[in-house]
């Protein structure tokens, strides 16, 4: 029996991933589901470059605004939400479309990651948190490093929700997070993944990125955070979202407005290059460049999709 097919666009932020889909989605009567680890969060719309209604022109989306910010949520949640929303939408006659830039939730899918052996234990997360304060990040860092090199290495020595999890993961479970994600993979996978990626000349990237910081900024971005600030009191992990963070240093008055604006465009040029490697690393991506146009890059895709 012929596995359904599902098309997945990746790529880095900034690289014109919603809009693309969207538009497949009215070519081929599909909907799309969300990868991205922070549009899953109400409020938080202008920093996560969330599409509006608008924008969604009228094409349903899966797994997008549906959290609070003070909520946890796993990659296991997404792949067991994800895979949810893909039999809905294949009961409905209609084509399921993946579309955002969280490597981890897109991995979780491609290679059937199912993380069952994962639970979150507060104790253990508040231990590790008391020694990231204490002894500092770097140290934590140090210490996934030993404990499970191949997974610390594909994440950023900043990355502290990501270290605090590979600990997590191995303190709880015995295995490390590579170990479990490789006996995961053993079980058959019931789909055909079709991943494309949009690439952009690096400098052009860096310029959107930059632009789309400005607009932010102009359109809110800092009265969003404020808001998100006096209404929770403890929300971590939607807080390390790009731009969120930033804003939080400048309104507690640790950095200016301009070092702020600066700072959020640095480190989003940093997360696109380290998207752009880990898209790389699947050797049965196609991709395509964002230059070419929506249209052209639509001609790729509708002729490389199996009938």
């Amino acid at each position: 029996m012929l596995k359904p097919e599902i098309i997945v666009i990746c790529g880095p932020t900034a690289s014109g991933k919603t809009s693309l889909g969207i538009e497949l989605a009215k070519k081929i009567n599909g909907e799309i589901i969300s990868a991205d680890s922070m549009q899953i969060y109400k409020e938080m719309n202008i920093g996560t470059a969330k599409p509006s209604k608008e924008e969604q022109q009228n094409i349903e989306h899966y797994l997008l605004d549906f959290k609070s910010p003070d909520e946890r949520y796993s990659v296991a949640d997404f792949n067991k939400d994800a895979k949810i929303c893909i039999e809905e939408i294949l009961n409905k006659g209609k084509k399921p479309i993946i579309v955002g830039g969280t490597g981890l939730y897109i991995d979780s899918l491609i290679n059937g990651i199912a993380y069952k052996e994962i639970t979150y234990d507060e104790k253990v997360r508040k231990k590790l948190e008391k020694e990231a304060e204490e002894k500092g990040l770097e140290e934590l860092y140090l210490k996934a490093l030993e404990i499970d090199k191949e997974a610390t290495q594909k994440i950023s020595k900043n990355d502290k929700k990501r270290i605090l999890r590979i600990l997590e993961i191995y303190y709880q479970t015995g295995k490390t997070k590579t170990q479990l994600e490789k006996l995961s993979k053993e079980q058959p996978n019931p789909y055909n993944f079709k991943m494309y990626a949009l690439n952009w000349d690096r400098n052009i990237l860096y310029d959107r990125i930059n632009k789309r910081v400005d607009i932010m900024i102009k359109e809110g971005l800092i009265e969003e955070v404020k808001q998100l600030k006096e209404k929770y009191n403890h929300f971590p992990t939607a807080m390390q979202g790009l731009g969120y963070k930033e804003v939080v240093e400048y309104l507690e008055g640790k950095i200016d407005k301009e070092e702020m604006i600066e700072k959020i465009k640095k480190e989003t040029r940093h997360y696109a290059k380290r998207q752009l490697t880990w898209f790389r690393r699947y050797e049965q991506i196609t991709w395509l460049e964002g230059s070419c146009g929506i249209q052209n890059n639509l001609t790729i895709i509708l002729e490389g999709k199996s009938n």
